[in-house]
């Protein structure tokens, strides 16, 4: 090799990620899929009330978890024998042909609930097969040191899909109702397919070694190898805990507090803005510096201190005051969030990522969702302040559980 080739490969791995076209182009993909995911939801949500009573519409609405949760490892597993990009291509193609049908069937005749539900239930199944795919994408596209700022520049994705997709959904059903809606989710799904396939896939060491199993063994695989590995299971604990504590509270337990407080749907409006603000912030500065040194520390420590700005969110008497707590809990738990996911990407055999990558998501919109009900009903017996200080102390406990972990606490990003 030519010490030209060699300047030039030097420059290539050193290129951050936000200059990276190949990874812009993912990022393209991956911002339009998820603009497109918060358009769905909100036409579902919106045909599901229309054509049925309010329990009717809640049941369409919670009906995908179910696939999602169940099937969710074996989505893992998929992703790890297929490909993830193969495995994401054709979650994306099938999402969109599915909603542009719906649409064009809501076009000239009303099916009733049982469409809704049925794709609800198919949507389950391809998000269980999206998700561990997508993250398990970054590794084959960009270089190990730049993993941790391509975490940072996918939370800015998701926040960017968060403002821009809901009005944009709204707006589609003020202009032509569900139909409307459905149909621009599924032109938006439609779109990230020519950017994924354009984008460059470098293959890893494992691809060419791996030894062939069934799936179960593969399953049963994944998960001997995260049990054993020093950073890897005490990491997964601390994911685990910490959206347990805190999906509860940001979500239900966020609405029935101001009413509680008397601050009304504008007050909400304000925390969710802070809240956005503060992880965006965190995103950021992940996307920007790259690297965050000591990081399994710097994870758990963040985490208290969110933890402690979720117990604090339920005791503050005035909005103001509410909304900056709200920018401190997306700043400090986002930060611990991101690197958590940016210690997964370059703490996991490459031969495993789709597998830990599907366990870590299994936790956080699997399992943590199925919290919502039961924060809603210690709220009813006990009040907002005891649900969130109880919800606080279980984030804390992972952070602490973390901090004790030697391999996870001098865990570092490359």
């Amino acid at each position: 090799m030519s010490a030209v080739d060699s300047k030039a490969m030097a420059a290539a791995v050193e290129r951050p990620a936000y200059r990276d076209t190949n990874v812009l182009r993912w990022l393209g993909a991956y911002a339009a899929s998820t603009v497109g995911d918060t358009i769905y939801y909100l036409a579902l949500s919106w045909a599901a009330t229309r054509g049925g009573s309010p329990a009717q519409a809640g049941v369409v609405l919670a009906i995908s978890a179910v696939p999602r949760a169940l099937l969710m490892l074996g989505g893992g597993v998929l992703a790890d024998r297929l490909g993830p990009r193969r495995v994401v291509i054709a979650s994306d193609a099938a999402r969109s042909g599915i909603v542009l049908g719906v649409a064009a069937l809501l076009l000239v005749a009303a099916p009733g609930l049982w469409l809704l539900a049925a794709v609800a239930v198919v949507f389950g199944v391809l998000d269980a097969l999206f998700m561990p795919a997508v993250g398990a994408l970054p590794p084959r596209i960009a270089p190990p040191g730049q993993l941790a700022r391509i975490q940072g520049m996918r939370g800015l994705a998701s926040r960017l899909a968060t403002v821009v997709g809901a009005p944009l959904g709204g707006i589609a059903v003020a202009l032509g109702g569900s139909v409307t809606a459905f149909g621009l989710a599924g032109l938006l799904f439609a779109l990230s397919l020519p950017l994924l396939l354009a984008v460059r896939i470098g293959p890893l060491p494992a691809d060419d070694d791996r030894p062939k199993a069934t799936a179960l063994r593969d399953l049963t695989g994944g998960l001997t190898y995260i049990r054993r590995h020093r950073v890897l299971a005490p990491l997964l604990v601390v994911i685990a805990l910490g959206d347990l504590g805190f999906v509860g509270p940001l979500n239900v337990g966020l609405a029935l507090l101001a009413d509680d407080r008397g601050w009304g749907a504008s007050g909400m409006g304000w925390i969710l803005a802070g809240f956005g603000i503060g992880s965006g912030a965190a995103s950021l500065l992940l996307a920007v510096r790259g690297r965050i040194a000591r990081a399994g520390l710097v994870q758990g420590l963040a985490l208290v201190v969110g933890a402690g700005a979720i117990a604090a969110l339920a005791v503050v008497p005035h909005i103001v005051a509410a909304a900056g707590i709200a920018v401190a809990i997306g700043l400090f738990a986002g930060l611990s969030g991101a690197v958590c996911s940016a210690l997964v990407q370059t703490q996991t055999d490459p031969a495993y990522l789709g597998r830990v990558t599907s366990v870590s998501t299994f936790f956080s919109l699997g399992v943590a969702p199925l919290s919502f009900p039961l924060t809603g009903a210690a709220v009813g017996l006990w009040g907002t302040v005891p649900v969130f200080t109880a919800s606080a102390a279980v984030c804390a406990l992972g952070a602490v559980y973390g901090l004790c972990s030697k391999g996870l606490r001098g865990a570092e990003l490359p």
